[in-house]
């Protein structure tokens, strides 16, 4: 018999789909256990061997928990709305839906290049889904309930005296018998007071305006990233360097009306919540940084000549009278009101060149030092002294009041600021308030000091300052104390066509929400993908979206007549919308009418495992514990936090390949005079630029040296340049004329080519390299002395655009999908990054083939029903514990090490009994599930091995019963004795000295002392 992966995988694989294997399920009366990956967006690149990484790690986890006997839920399915695949719709004038569906059932694209989808590509590795629960974002039965959700949300207020969310009708009822006065919500911060008898003698429209000011999703101008190239507002984290993550385009700030969520008012409960939750320590720092509370006081600061006034939130409401200047953001609203016409000018310019950069940027930028006096003057509560105003872009308007009171003193920032501009109008000089010298830096501690030039403050500490401070400011109605969170709500709205279409429509202006009876509204058809003429998003291209009143279905919108048929919202939920509680509906993703039962919730509960990457801690898993709290508070989601245990998984690294090299321009001269050195008469047609391969030690080499442009000249390239263009000749000091000559420019480059190209010693294939692309054709290429052309090779991000991806389904191919499971395991911590070296992969695959020699050889099984020694039980039991550990410690690349010893030892002691071999198949079912299914079969056992319980581990097999001791004499071992560990001192002593290589060392001498201390050491002294 032979190991043939392929033949084994594909039959188990077919077996596992047809008996449904992996399917969950609900009301079981086994312990349930929920694992859960992060799932993928389906991409038409597919997958290479990073992606599957954290899938093996989870899969191998929940194989684990099904042989302890839980009823594990282990679902896949697919983000399938998003950015990528409209970007790709608009280049390629295909439909989003049809290039999606393509990606992830597989089939070929509009240049007829196959694709081979993403469930296949799963498949093929033999992860353990259910996937009778799938589910994609983008197919209108899902995306019902992520409309059902917003609904639900914008028919909700946040009651902070309760510190939950409620239905809008008791905020209505409220208002209608006390008005607004006695109400504590989260809401907008311009709310007007109005009495009852006010609130009732509003018309509806009024009203529902005022609601709206309240709603935990609301319509607002908001300042927002506006990316032009992509004709779309982005997330904080959908940017990256101040350009768009997706295609690197320029981002914006720029004022819209857009949907909103407050995501503020979960703020405390999402920072308490971490202290519940089992995830690292750095995923929590991130999102306690991005919440950011701060606990200080707002402060009001009138503006001279002027009834406006600016609120300040700060933590140090105790250095009140250290201010020296006052901050705005450049966006703030009242920077348009109080500059003076002389600053006018500066302020608008300053203002246009900060909207070209993101806030992420903004605050990353502590170095660069940039703001303009506005020309106003605020006025200290208590002094009353003028205070200039300025505004700067280290100050944002979504953070806090989007104003600061300026304290250099106190502050670096402010102190660089304040010396930046020192001297010129509108910066006064540093006052001190600190009993400490800042004649070289600001003094920053809450702590050592005592303040003075403070008035009522003076001798006061922080606390005391802080507290009177507060005190103070309520009394002359001039602030308060407050706790302050960076947090912003989240803007909901995207300006284009792939995403959940909203549930709403508009009467003068106010949106309405369709009843949830008639959901989904189903994603229309549109022409283009573009944003319209004028500047609506492309859903403004839909003809047939608007919403009839009367019908209540969507129907034509030249039928708009504002008075049954109203215009649809034009924008679409952004990505996060259909992650933010996909985990719940997979408890139940059949459901029609619910999002999945209180039954099925009740019995789910939350994910007991998630695996996923770090770089959704302020996105995603952000998004998705709000969510989850709304949902928790509306009585749907039955627990506070969705995922109880987080593991961020490693990158795996590409190693990529660099063609080391130059571009040679060649320019042809049809006349040169050379005159005591200078050019004349020279006429050059297009540059001919050429590619110049220079294998990695050359070009590595000294001769092989570039000028401080990056330009090279030197005999090498002369001599290959010379020889490829016969007419060039090089210009001399002592020629005067040359007829016919070219020119010549070289560049040092290092572009990559494809990993496939380069064999495991780093040597190219240089015709297929130069077939690769049209720009390789005419290359040249220096090679080493042997011939050989060696590339560079360094260590990056694995990326289709670095050409260094391996995809699983070629590893699979040559190796197997358990080879691929095992290695990739095998790497190293999960949690880490690693590179990734095929070379590695033929040591696991041999591995696997030295396992099944255990079972069979080239013609029979060979398995016996001999009784095991203790050597075979001790070997199986040191395995069976490890294993164990390593999974619940997610330590799977030791576990993978552990196999190899427990293979190498039962090879070395011969063992082939059944009693040993059968529960290693268990053992080793969850990391290779087809050679554990193929050797559980032919074992003779029915069915899969995916429920067989986990052995026991009996730790009575790895007791010594004996010790080998070391003997040593005067110190240097000269023999080794194996004895019974419950021998006393004297025992020893007698065996010891009765041993004829011990009568041979002492050659008739009696030692003058013999120190034996047992299970340990033996040694005779003199």
């Amino acid at each position: 018999m032979k190991y043939n992966p392929n033949e084994i995988e594909a039959k188990w694989q077919k077996y596992w789909a047809e008996n449904q294997t992996f399917a969950a399920v609900n009301n079981s009366e086994k312990p349930k256990h929920y694992v859960l990956d992060m799932f993928p967006y389906p991409s038409g690149a597919g997958l290479h061997v990073g992606h599957p990484l954290g899938y093996i790690a989870s899969d191998v986890y929940a194989r684990y928990k099904r042989h302890q006997g839980f009823n594990v839920l282990h679902p896949m399915g697919y983000d399938s709305f998003g950015l990528p695949a409209e970007q790709y719709a608009i280049q390629t004038g295909q439909r989003p839906e049809d290039t999606t569906s393509v990606n992830i059932d597989g089939g070929y694209d509009k240049e007829g290049n196959k694709i081979a989808g993403y469930r296949k590509q799963l498949d093929k590795i033999g992860f353990s889904f259910d996937w009778s629960r799938e589910v994609r974002t983008s197919n209108p039965d899902y995306y019902k309930h992520t409309q059902w959700i917003f609904i639900q949300l914008f028919n909700s207020w946040y009651n902070k005296d309760n510190d939950k969310a409620e239905d809008i009708s008791t905020l209505a009822a409220i208002f209608e018998k006390e008005g607004n006065a006695t109400v504590n919500a989260v809401c907008d911060d311009s709310i007007e007071s109005f009495s009852s008898s006010e609130w009732n003698a509003f018309d509806k429209e009024q009203q529902e305006k005022i609601l709206l000011q309240y709603r935990l999703t609301y319509l607002a101008e908001t300042e927002v990233n506006w990316c032009p190239g992509l004709g779309t507002v982005l997330a904080n984290d959908e940017i990256v360097n101040g350009v768009s993550e997706r295609g690197g385009f320029t981002v914006v700030r720029k004022k819209m009306t857009q949907w909103s969520m407050r995501i503020s008012a979960y703020a405390e409960r999402l920072l308490q919540g971490l202290n519940d939750i089992d995830w690292s320590e750095s995923i929590k720092e991130s999102q306690r940084n991005w919440i950011g509370k701060s606990v200080g006081a707002t402060v009001e600061f009138n503006i001279q000549n002027s009834d406006a006034k600016i609120a300040v939130f700060t933590t140090r409401p105790d250095t009140i009278f250290g201010v020296t200047f006052m901050t705005l953001a450049p966006e703030h609203e009242l920077v348009a009101q109080i500059t003076t016409p002389e600053q006018k000018e500066a302020i608008s310019n300053y203002i246009e060149k900060t909207a070209k950069r993101s806030e992420r940027e903004r605050m990353a930028d502590v170095k660069t030092i940039s703001g303009v006096f506005t020309g106003a003057y605020a006025e200290h509560p208590f002094t009353k002294e003028p205070i200039p105003v300025w505004i700067g872009d280290y100050v944002l308007a979504g953070y806090g009041t989007g104003a600061v009171m300026a304290v250099p003193c106190g502050d670096e920032r402010d102190y660089a600021f304040a010396n930046f501009f020192k001297g010129q109008s509108g910066m006064p000089a540093i006052k001190n308030i600190f009993d400490k010298d800042i004649s070289e830096a600001a003094f920053g501690s809450k702590e050592g000091f005592k303040l003075v030039d403070s008035d009522f403050l003076n001798e006061l500490g922080y606390k005391e300052g802080t507290y009177k401070a507060i005190e103070a400011l309520e009394k002359i109605n001039q602030g308060k104390g407050k706790t302050n969170y960076r947090l912003r709500d989240a803007v909901f709205s995207r300006q284009r066509y792939w995403g959940e279409p909203f549930p709403v429509y508009y009467v003068n202006g106010l949106p309405q929400m369709i009843d949830s009876k008639y959901l989904p509204i189903v994603l229309p058809e549109v022409e283009k993908y573009l944003p319209t003429e004028d500047g609506l998003p492309p859903l403004g291209n839909a003809e047939v979206w608007a919403w009839d009143t009367t019908k209540n279905e969507v129907v034509n919108t030249d039928l708009v007549d504002h008075l049954t048929v109203f215009p649809l919202e034009l924008n679409t939920m952004p990505g996060w919308a259909g992650s933010s509680f996909y985990w719940m509906r997979y408890m139940d993703p059949k459901n029609e009418n619910e999002f999945a039962s209180k039954e099925a919730l009740a019995y789910w509960e939350s994910v007991d495992l998630y695996i996923g990457g770090n770089e959704h801690a302020t996105g995603h898993l952000l998004y998705s514990r709000f969510w989850n709290k709304f949902l928790k508070d509306k009585g749907f989601a039955p627990t506070e936090e969705p995922f109880k245990k987080l593991i961020n998984q490693g990158m795996i690294l590409g190693t990529s390949a660099f063609v080391q090299g130059v571009w040679a321009e060649i320019s042809y001269r049809d006349s040169v005079e050379v005159m005591f050195g200078h050019e004349e008469s020279i006429a050059f047609d297009k540059p001919r630029p050429f590619f110049i391969g220079v294998s990695k030690n050359v070009f590595d080499s000294e001769q092989f040296r570039s000028d401080q442009e990056g330009l090279i000249d030197n005999s090498i390239l002369r001599d290959l340049i010379s020889e490829k263009f016969p007419k060039l000749k090089f210009i001399n000091s002592d020629e005067n004329l040359l007829s016919e000559c070219y020119d010549y420019r070289c560049s040092k480059v290092k572009p990559r080519t494809y990993v496939g190209f380069v064999n495991s010693s780093d040597e190219l294939d240089l015709e297929v390299f130069k077939k690769w692309r049209e720009e390789y054709k005419t290359a040249e290429f220096i090679t080493e002395k042997d011939g050989k052309f060696i590339v560079g090779r360094e260590v990056e991000k694995m990326s289709k655009s670095y050409y260094n991806v391996v995809t699983p389904d070629d590893i699979c191919n040559e190796y197997g999908a358990d080879t691929l499971r095992l290695y990739e395991m095998f790497l190293g911590p999960l949690e880490q990054a690693k590179p990734w070296n095929t070379a590695g992969i033929s040591g696991v695959f041999g591995f696997l083939k030295k396992l099944c020699r255990l079972y069979f050889d080239e013609h029979n099984l060979i398995v016996t029903d001999e009784v095991p020694t203790k050597d075979n039980l001790k070997t199986l039991h040191k395995t069976i514990k490890k294993v164990a550990d390593d999974i619940e410690n997610f330590s799977f690349n030791t576990s993978v090490s552990q196999f190899m010893i427990c293979v190498n030892e039962l090879s070395t002691q011969g063992c082939h009994s059944r009693a040993i071999l059968q529960p290693l198949a268990i053992v080793i079912s969850p990391y290779a599930p087809h050679i554990a299914e193929e050797l559980w079969s032919l074992l003779g056992k029915s069915g899969s091995i995916a429920t067989v319980p986990f052995p026991v581990f009996e730790p009575k097999h790895l007791v010594e019963s004996s010790k080998e001791y070391p003997v040593s004499f005067n110190g240097k071992m000269r023999f080794t004795i194996e004895l019974p560990l419950d021998l006393t001192k004297d025992q020893i002593e007698e065996i010891i000295m009765k041993d004829e290589r011990t009568i041979k060392q002492l050659e008739g001498r009696t030692p003058n002392k013999v120190i034996i201390v047992p299970g340990k050491i033996i040694n005779l002294v003199g």
